[in-house]
């Protein structure tokens, strides 16, 4: 027993002393791709990288929004490429790929970030809502895959980060549509990771818990939609449950860097992600408590979508004030918008 102990200390020992020598990739001059790179958190991580001297390219739907970030990342002095894509659009992904190869050269980093949240009970959630969390989640990250494996595998030589989420590792109630997208990702870099490591490339599954990126003004609200915004801004505002963009930012690029196969963002997630692997009963009777007795009832506007800011209702500002600073900092409003203003739907 003493023996396997000695035997188990030494090979954990020998593995963090591997983890620390081991060199760390540099970001210096690499060509970094982020899909929903013009806002939120991949904003934040192009403005990361850009400040480590990468090249980058940028995409998402926007293009307003791809013009402001395509503008301020340039400020920062890196070369940039910013374009509008649709990356749940295969041709769309596939141009935007090859326009990126030629501004900036070889793809050395994926960053997969794009993502849409939906928010609300089962009962009002549609087919259509978990198709799009599958095709922006999934199918668009696949896509993006795609089109940069097979000259990392030639080079054999790159990084694949993909963003899944807490909600990746724990269905949360409310949030199914999303879960269900965001396990998928999970269990596709999972796999991913064991079956290019072969070829010289690493791949990297994050899972963030809350985050101050001011994504909430953008998320889709359904049934009772103020209430459900009021739960949600507020998880993503407070201190200590959540974490601001910026460390999460700087925790997932050290992860890629190191070659990590999983970073998990925030201690609250590395918690809840620990309790529901060892005490799965616990968790699930926890959610269904959450469920019943905390989380809104349906009604409302039912089926349809009121936006983040149709969404604000009655919620006091103060109390969503650093997410709130998030969203105008991170680039989440459209043009001409301060802090967010309550304008609810009935």
């Amino acid at each position: 027993m003493q023996r396997s102990l000695l035997l188990a200390a030494l090979g954990i020992g020998g593995y963090l002393t591997y983890r620390a020598l081991k060199p760390k990739f540099d970001f210096t001059d690499k060509h970094v791709v982020i899909t929903g790179g013009t806002r939120g958190l991949g904003l934040v991580l192009a403005r990361a990288l850009a400040d480590r001297g990468a090249r980058l390219s940028v995409c998402s739907r926007g293009i307003e929004e791809v013009e402001r970030a395509g503008r301020e990342l340039a400020e920062r002095g890196t070369r940039v490429f910013a374009a509008p894509c649709d990356v749940t659009e295969r041709d769309q992904v596939r141009t935007f790929a090859a326009d990126a190869r030629r501004h900036n050269g070889p793809i050395d980093v994926l960053i997969n970030n794009a993502g849409v949240i939906q928010v609300g009970p089962w009962g009002e959630m549609r087919d259509e809502d978990f198709e799009q969390s599958l095709r922006t989640h999934f199918w668009a990250s696949l896509s993006m895959i795609r089109e940069v494996l097979p000259e990392m595998t030639t080079r054999r030589a790159g990084r694949i980060v993909n963003i899944s989420s807490i909600g990746g590792k724990i269905a949360v109630p409310h949030l199914l549509p999303y879960s269900v997208g965001k396990f998928a990702l999970a269990g596709l870099s999972d796999g991913l990771r064991a079956e290019v490591a072969r070829h010289g490339i690493v791949v990297t599954t994050v899972c963030p818990g809350l985050m101050r990126t001011g994504s909430h003004v953008n998320a889709q609200f359904k049934g009772r939609h103020t209430a459900e915004y009021a739960w949600f801004a507020l998880g993503d505002s407070i201190p200590g449950l959540s974490v601001d963009a910026e460390s999460a930012a700087r925790a997932i690029l050290t992860g890629c860097a190191r070659g990590d196969a999983e970073v998990i963002v925030g201690l609250p997630a590395k918690v809840a992600i620990l309790a529901r692997a060892l005490c799965p009963n616990l968790m699930a009777g926890a959610l269904e408590a959450a469920n019943r007795w905390v989380l809104p009832d349906a009604g409302g506007i039912g089926a349809e979508v009121a936006s983040g800011l149709e969404s604000r209702g009655a919620l006091p500002a103060f109390v969503t004030t650093l997410t709130d600073r998030a969203a105008v900092a991170n680039n989440e409003l459209p043009a001409g918008h301060g802090v967010p203003i309550p304008s609810p739907r009935m």
